[in-house]
């Protein structure tokens, strides 16, 4: 096995952090110009797992056990994050969508389902629409494909919706454009990420004692490192160019299921049925943003459930 870029990180390098998810390995792959690395476990129909900002493949720990009872699991830090490459370009959706399809390609995988989260989510909805021969099932949760809605984000919050946790009905993402700024944010932020964390986790979720307090030590780790915090920003710098692209797409033929949390079920419910002809919105609203965390239960029931792969214990 290669050497793992993580390997300074110590006690959160890939190689030890794996230890904690029995059945899983590290692997590492070059495609469409980027070594990415993921993890893989178990047998079965493939389901690929992408994670969001501001977290790494760790991010499927609470479900990966158990969704690798029922599916050969790949979870894949997607360009920019984790151990994988962070290279000047290619953080529109389609081109990482691309390298999901051409790791799959090298792995000799013809079809496969996918599950998203956040920003992986956007991956993920890009590669259904890019790549929909390759495409078995798509589960977007708390997450779906840049869209024109983007634009009309307030700078400003709506009047009492600013509160120490982001209001369900107006929903304040400031870092939304603070992530928009070309350089700044990796000198303010570098080795000083866990005052994001510190602030992001109680915000976007009702009960932030879920993220525990060595998944905290381990996301600032890993953005502590300014090269890390130029690439996540990177995938939100490539809106403009998603919201072009999703313009030429049509909808989306095969299931499709949004699996929202209090922040974002209302939105999903709404935009879904336009990006996809057979599609369905579960929430869990008694969550935040970070569901895996919050209600992994909750989230496996619908996620195995969908995919016709819920069994007797």
């Amino acid at each position: 096995m290669q050497s793992s870029p993580s390997a300074s990180l110590g006690a959160y390098s890939d190689e030890e952090l794996i230890q904690r998810l029995p059945g899983f390995t590290n692997h590492y792959a070059t495609v469409n110009g980027v070594r990415l690395h993921y993890v893989e476990g178990g047998q079965g129909p493939v389901l690929v797992c992408l994670p969001g900002w501001p977290q790494t493949w760790f991010s499927y720990h609470p479900i990966a056990a158990e969704l690798a009872r029922h599916f050969r699991v790949l979870i894949v830090d997607v360009r920019g994050m984790g151990s994988s490459d962070k290279p000047a370009a290619g953080y529109d959706k389609k081109t990482m969508a691309r390298d999901i399809y051409e790791l799959l390609q090298q792995l000799g995988i013809a079809k496969a389902s996918l599950l998203g989260h956040d920003i992986g989510g956007m991956v993920a909805a890009s590669f259904a629409f890019n790549h929909p021969e390759a495409t078995e099932k798509l589960i977007l949760a708390d997450g779906a494909h840049p869209s024109e809605g983007m634009r009309q984000m307030s700078l400003l919050p709506a009047p009492g919706a600013f509160a120490e946790k982001m209001d369900g009905q107006y929903p304040y993402a400031w870092w939304m454009a603070f992530n928009q700024v070309k350089g700044l944010p990796e000198q303010l932020l570098a080795g000083r990420f866990q005052y994001v964390l510190d602030y992001l986790f109680p915000y976007v979720m009702l009960d932030d004692s879920c993220m525990s307090a060595f998944d905290r030590a381990l996301y600032a780790a890993v953005y502590n490192q300014p090269e890390n915090i130029r690439a996540a920003n990177a995938w939100y710098q490539a809106f403009n160019q998603d919201i072009e692209d999703a313009n030429t797409y049509g909808r989306l033929s095969m299931p499709v299921l949004g699996i929202g949390s209090y922040v974002s079920y209302g939105y999903l419910k709404m935009s879904l049925p336009y990006m996809a002809e057979n599609a369905q919105v579960i929430g869990i609203l008694d969550s935040g943003h970070y569901m895996f965390e919050e209600k992994p239960a909750q989230v496996l029931e619908a996620v195995l459930g969908f995919l016709n792969a819920l069994q007797q214990v």
